[in-house]
């Protein structure tokens, strides 16, 4: 329902390209904000012809929610009509390469005169200055640089595996930072600049292994978090994978034992007590992995589960939407664009006084509401 959601009456400009820009407005317009996505008339978001045309999934993904409006600030009209959008606007967001924005006559300085009650959002790769200022950044540079990649990596195989972490965690800390920036100026009236880099998103991000590091002066490398944790993932008789995750509760190691019906585990002096559990993580993860391979994953499934012993199957995204669990949640929502059909995405993770958020606005084609938001400008000027 529109009325629950709690930006309905926050207005967000965002000139943002790829992920971290766009996943921050995003976010915002997940909860009701009026997301106006300011594209260039030659192409708009990069991420809109990743794989040709003007509508690639990898824009749907960060895109729900919006509105697109077509302007090149480099032209006095198209900038005047920014101007005046930015006069209404509470949020502004941009992630370009430092010294772009001002290039646009979108620079910080420059609009928050225009409104000074405007949050203004840079993210970047490494800040507004410092030696690697100029630098281009990408996910797989902040993963590099922050540490984080480290302890992701097999030293054996090196290869970058998985999403783009960082620029979702940048995004995330960015729109946390709006947020808080816009709860203050409810109290004083004035705008923020907030600037975040994904170099700082990400090593802010890694908080919990670099405290373990400045305690112990040891890095925790790819497998350090697992034996600490105690996590494990184990193929099954049906060559299906079952992760488990005991953490520090005796309960669950003790449900793990009982679940295997191997009560030598127990009784094996590397694994008595949790430490020696941690020391000795590769030699259990080899014992269990000969145990696992003994039965076809539900089979472990059903015993973990009667023993509440912390386990998951370990599924592709097409198993995951069909368990009973994502399908209580309503997590996948689809909506109709009007020329480019069907869009799935996944909802919200958040939800307000119990309302699921399944509806939302289709990803805008290229300058979609270019007229519409013209529109209101004059009505707004005749008023």
């Amino acid at each position: 329902m529109a009325n629950e959601k709690p930006l309905r009456s926050i207005r967000v400009l965002e000139c943002g390209g790829f992920i971290t820009g766009p996943y921050a407005s995003m976010l915002l317009a997940d909860m009701g904000a009026d997301v106006i996505k300011v594209e260039r008339p030659d192409g708009g978001d990069p991420f809109r012809s990743f794989r040709g045309g003007l509508y690639s999934p990898h824009f749907q993904a960060y895109n729900r929610n919006k509105r697109s409006i077509t302007l090149d600030t480099r032209q006095a009209d198209d900038l005047a009509v920014f101007d005046e959008l930015l006069s209404t606007s509470d949020v502004f967001i941009q992630n370009s390469r430092p010294g772009i924005a001002k290039k646009l006559g979108l620079d910080a300085e420059r609009l928050m005169k225009i409104n000074p009650k405007l949050v203004y959002c840079s993210i970047s790769g490494f800040g507004s200055g410092g030696p690697y200022v100029d630098r281009p950044t990408y996910d797989t540079v902040a993963q590099s640089m922050s540490g984080f990649l480290n302890m992701l990596v097999d030293p054996a195989a090196p290869k970058v595996m998985g999403p783009a972490i960082a620029d979702a965690v940048t995004g995330l800390y960015a729109s946390n930072g709006i947020m808080a920036a816009l709860i203050e100026r409810g109290i004083t009236g004035k705008g923020r600049l907030i600037e975040v880099s994904m170099l700082e998103a990400m090593t802010h991000f890694s908080i919990e292994p670099y405290s373990n590091y400045f305690n112990s002066g040891v890095t925790p490398g790819p497998y350090g978090r697992a034996a600490v944790s105690q996590s494990y993932v184990l193929a099954c008789a049906d060559d299906k994978l079952v992760a488990l995750h005991l953490s520090s509760p005796e309960k669950f190691w003790t449900g793990l034992v009982t679940a295997t019906q191997h009560p030598q585990l127990a009784a094996d002096p590397r694994f008595a007590t949790r430490m020696n559990r941690v020391d000795n993580h590769e030699a259990l993860r080899l014992e269990l992995a000969m145990l696992f391979r003994t039965k076809t994953r539900q089979q472990w499934l059903d015993a973990l589960v009667a023993n509440d012993v912390p386990c998951a199957p370990v599924y592709d995204l097409d198993e995951a939407l069909e368990d009973p669990q994502a399908k209580y949640m309503k997590l996948e929502i689809r909506a109709m664009h009007p020329t480019e059909g069907e869009v799935r995405t996944i909802r919200p993770a958040i939800t307000v006084n119990g309302n699921v958020p399944v509806e939302f606005l289709p990803p805008p084609t290229l300058g979609e509401h270019s007229e519409e938001i013209r529109q209101e400008l004059r009505r707004n000027s005749a008023a």
